[in-house]
């Protein structure tokens, strides 16, 4: 299979100051809160940042994703300037917008994957406060860190890519704005002297990396777009698709043990092409093991169960 390009760890940053969680814990009578204290000050304020050694990094993404080559174009300019000054890959935070099916999502997967560091998932749709992401005060009951502290506190890295999915469909009480802490966090200065409200001690969030997605642009604040770099994702055409299909094919075997080509049959790309990219993965899966069940080691396109999309939309309404 193809050979990704490997984008090392160089380089250490601290993120907070194991002194100032001292302060806090001899501060603080929460005992929740005070064994959080203890495991920062045990991992220690520092975390890998990674580096790209090539502005070739990215270049399998355009196979794997070609819809998005506009975003992939970008990137690579940041990449190349991130390799010439030996510095950590920075790019204005994305949103990437379309309907739903498209791969957003795993697009921004396979972008942290490429880059080599750490990939936290955030389903905006949940949300109905901003301390999801910022925290909430320990003074509350059942309070706890937000994603934000959580990533770095919990992780290796100091820039892990953080996907914010379906940004336009967060809602709740209008008094707690689940994108308020957005305003601070997609901006580098302030970013860098983020302060988790559960937590409580000054943490570096500026070197985060940021993709959204969603579905429609109307119902996100003007100030959260303008500190976006925003981009629309069409569906691929049937050449992009096939792609995308190999891609998700190949994804899957270089996870798992099972015996199957690197290549499939091309009638099993073009009865994958037919579908959403999101359903991709779940309509091979399945296939793998229906061919298993009649003990093949190639995929046919009679084990493609494709109905088994239409007719999941079909009972809950779309």
């Amino acid at each position: 299979m193809a050979h990704a390009f490997h984008i090392p760890v160089a380089d250490y940053k601290s993120i907070y100051s194991v002194a100032e969680v001292d302060r806090a814990m001899g501060e603080s009578k929460n005992e929740p809160l005070n064994c959080l204290y203890q495991k920062m000050k045990q991992a220690g304020g520092v975390r890998y940042i990674v580096k790209p050694s090539s502005e070739k990094g990215l270049d399998g993404l355009y196979e794997s994703a070609p819809n998005f080559s506009e975003v992939i174009d970008d990137l690579r300019k940041q990449m190349a300037l991130a390799v010439f000054g030996n510095e950590p890959m920075n790019f204005t935070p994305i949103l990437l917008l379309g309907e739903p099916g498209l791969g957003k999502t795993h697009f921004a997967k396979c972008v942290a994957k490429a880059l080599g560091t750490g990939f936290e998932f955030i389903s905006m749709n949940s949300l109905t406060a901003g301390w999801i992401l910022s925290g909430a005060s320990s003074q509350w009951s059942n309070a706890k860190p937000g994603k934000v502290a959580q990533s770095l506190v919990n992780g290796e890295y100091a820039n892990p890519l953080l996907a914010l999915d379906e940004v336009d469909k967060c809602g709740g009480d209008a008094r707690y704005d689940p994108l308020g802490a957005l305003y601070g966090l997609l901006e580098r200065e302030t970013a860098e002297h983020f302060r988790d409200e559960f937590i409580d001690v000054e943490m570096d969030a500026s070197h985060i990396l940021w993709i959204a997605t969603a579905n429609d642009e109307s119902s996100i604040p003007e100030p959260i777009l303008n500190r976006m770099n925003v981009y629309v994702i069409d569906r691929p055409d049937r050449i992009g698709a096939m792609k995308i299909a190999l891609a998700v094919y190949r994804d899957i075997l270089d996870d798992h043990n099972w015996g199957f080509p690197e290549d499939p049959d091309e009638a099993v790309l073009s009865e994958l092409c037919e579908i959403p990219p999101r359903d991709m993965r779940k309509i091979l899966i399945d296939a793998f093991g229906n061919a298993r069940l009649e003990h093949r080691s190639e995929l046919a396109a009679r084990d493609l169960d494709t109905g088994k999309i239409r007719r999941k939309k079909s009972r809950i309404g779309f």
